[in-house]
């Protein structure tokens, strides 16, 4: 007990000692912030006086040799002579991107991806020039903000660029940024040199603020703003957290963060901490479609890092990546990046990466073309999933098949009182007729990943971006085969073409289904027969108007090669005569019972019997 004891108080000493220290840094930095805003506001009076004294004769400010000066606002000599130096612009250039860097704050100034270009043929810059803030607080006897002050270049190669913040009481803060061939990565070290005795040693973190303003890149802007967002990743987690997708918002993440991203729909700038960020705060906002700077958003990150005091050399390192959402791309960098890209859930997720991408990437050795890509990879994965799908296409043809003795149980059981007979009698015939009542549900269930699959996998796949086809000139984006030149509701300011074609066929596709169905007099299978032929279709096409080309081509592909494989079936596989002849030999004679039958039955009298009881009360009253 004793032990505990002890080493309970010696843990509550050192807790108490930490929390102090850190109260300590932040009464110095509030002190700092209050005498700062103090000497800007006197700096500022006194340039007014002077402007106002100027203009007043025999004033003496004017022509009398006496001058005015505003007062210092940093204590450090050298700090405030760099506040007021010239800065300038250094590039550092390789094969895959161009990242400018500014002298003042010693930041990225706009970064410019090579083999891309916006979808007006103009240089892609993923932030232009002046358009990001990169800067850095640390309290150092004063508080201090990098991006206020002009860095010394204290080495410049090729790949390399070193610049330096010197102090007076000696040390310096250095920031140094490297690149390599073949790659879209920025290794920056900010490096704390010679500063132990300038930066306190109670001071245990560091503050970096991250803004920047992504410009539009895209033909469509609510396609792009939904694919759009801003994404932070936990170590170990399977998938980043994200805001944003056309919405704008803010989060304040208070656990450690590996990394994050200001992710357009098909280029990301992605900011990772090898030691991990301790605390964030992120926001993100969109700019309207008809903003005059074409901006699409902008984004802020503030973030918060460890520091070591009373080292003679600290050393905290970063990564930036200024490029396209390539999955492979990520992937190579093996820090989840490639988790930014839409993929769909789990199953989704799984077949998008280990089929889908791996299908087009190998096609697309072959195939320039990316409109034959998909009609051939729609081939294939219709190919595949036909044994699940020739189940529920027969089914549906048996079903037309026997749909005259469909139609007389109808008129047998016309009443809402003999629903469960007609029921009874309905599941006696598909017995007799070999066919299973769910025999065309589950098929069609399995394929729903693959359809999901695709609609998330088109509208992200780089490798569609600004690759035309017949009269489309971007897949990645809507064909506006049509222009209204202004904005419609519910439309937009444009018809696409493949949107269209998908949802005639679509139409055309329902029809066929919905012919074989049974109980078309039925008000409730008419009604849902209605959904499925007229609103669906029109659903689908208003959805897809404003979505990927690419993705309503694949459906419209899709449902016509459905019809077909439904018309072969329905032709060579399923005969209507044989099926007639098989009723006419069971007729009158007892078939043995499914498991769904016998649970059909026994939910039937227990609904029958529940019925009478309930009929006997309201008697009764």
């Amino acid at each position: 007990m004793g032990l505990l004891l002890f080493g309970f108080t010696f843990y509550q000493n050192k807790q108490y000692q930490k929390q102090a220290a850190y109260q300590a840094q932040l009464d110095s930095i509030a002190a700092v912030e209050r005498f700062r805003a103090d000497s800007l506001a006197a700096a500022e009076a006194l340039r007014d006086t002077s402007r106002s004294l100027s203009g007043v004769e025999g004033s003496g400010v004017e022509g009398s040799g006496v001058e005015m000066s505003a007062a210092p606002i940093y204590k450090d000599s050298l700090l405030e002579a760099s506040r007021s130096a010239e800065g300038e612009i250094i590039t550092l250039s390789n094969d895959k991107f161009e990242v400018a860097f500014t002298t003042k704050g010693a930041q990225p100034y706009s970064a410019m991806i090579k083999d891309y270009k916006t979808y007006g043929g103009e240089d892609l810059y993923l932030f232009k020039p002046g358009t990001s803030q990169f800067g850095i607080q640390v309290y150092a006897g004063e508080m201090v903000n990098t991006s206020d002050f002009i860095f010394q270049v204290a080495e410049k190669t090729d790949t390399t660029l070193a610049m330096r913040l010197p102090f007076s009481g000696g040390g310096y803060i250095e920031q140094r940024y490297s690149i390599k061939e073949g790659e879209y990565m920025v290794r920056n070290n900010l490096s704390f040199v010679g500063m132990e005795n300038v930066i306190p040693k109670n001071v245990f973190s560091v503050d970096l603020d991250y803004s920047m303003t992504i410009p539009r890149l895209e033909k469509g802007y609510k396609n792009e703003s939904q694919y759009s967002k801003l994404d932070w990743y936990f170590s170990g987690e399977k998938k980043p957290s994200d805001i944003g997708r056309a919405r704008s918002a803010s989060k304040r993440v208070d656990n450690k963060v590996a990394w994050f991203a200001f992710q357009q729909q098909f280029f990301s700038a992605i900011f990772r901490a090898p030691k991990e960020y301790t605390s964030a705060e992120f926001d993100i906002k969109f700019f309207p479609e008809d903003d005059p700077d074409k901006n699409l958003m902008a984004c802020v990150a503030r973030m918060r890092a460890d520091f070591q005091p009373g080292q003679k050399e600290t050393v905290i390192p970063f990564e930036y990546y200024f490029g396209p959402n390539h999955y492979k791309t990520l992937k190579s960098y093996d820090q989840k990046y490639e988790r930014i890209i839409p993929l769909g859930g789990n199953v989704v997720g799984i077949f998008t990466k280990y089929v889908i991408i791996p299908l087009f990437d190998f096609l697309h050795k072959f195939i320039s073309n990316f409109g034959i890509i998909i009609l051939l990879m729609t081939i294939f994965i219709k190919i595949v999933v036909f044994p699940f799908a020739y189940k529920s296409y027969s089914s549906s043809a048996k079903m037309q098949a026997i749909k005259p003795e469909i139609d007389k149980l109808n008129a047998k059981y016309p009443k809402q009182e003999d629903a469960m007979k007609k029921q009874q009698a309905q599941m006696d015939l598909y017995k007799r007729a070999g066919i299973s009542p769910m025999g065309g549900c589950l098929p069609m269930l399995l394929q729903f990943p693959i359809l999901w699959a695709m609609f998330r996998f088109f509208p992200a796949s780089i490798e569609l971006r600004q690759q035309p086809f017949l009269w489309a000139d971007d897949l990645s984006a809507y064909d506006s085969f049509i222009n209204f030149g202004t904005r419609v509701p519910l439309l937009g300011d444009h018809i696409s073409l493949f949107a269209l074609l998908m949802a005639v066929s679509m139409f055309f596709y329902s029809k066929l289904t919905t012919a074989s169905q049974p109980g078309s007099d039925d008000p409730q299978m008419a009604s849902m027969r209605f959904m499925s032929v007229w609103m669906m279709p029109i659903m689908m096409y208003f959805i897809c108007n404003s979505l990927s080309s690419g993705l309503s081509y694949y459906y419209l592909l899709s449902n016509l090669i459905t019809m077909v494989e439904t018309w072969v079936i329905k032709k060579w596989f399923v005969h209507p005569e044989e099926i007639q002849a098989r009723l006419k030999a069971t007729e009158g004679k007892k078939q043995p019972k499914s498991k769904w039958q016998q649970r059909l039955e026994e939910a039937q009298r227990m609904q029958a019997q529940m019925q009478k009881e309930q009929a006997k009360k309201n008697g009764r009253r």
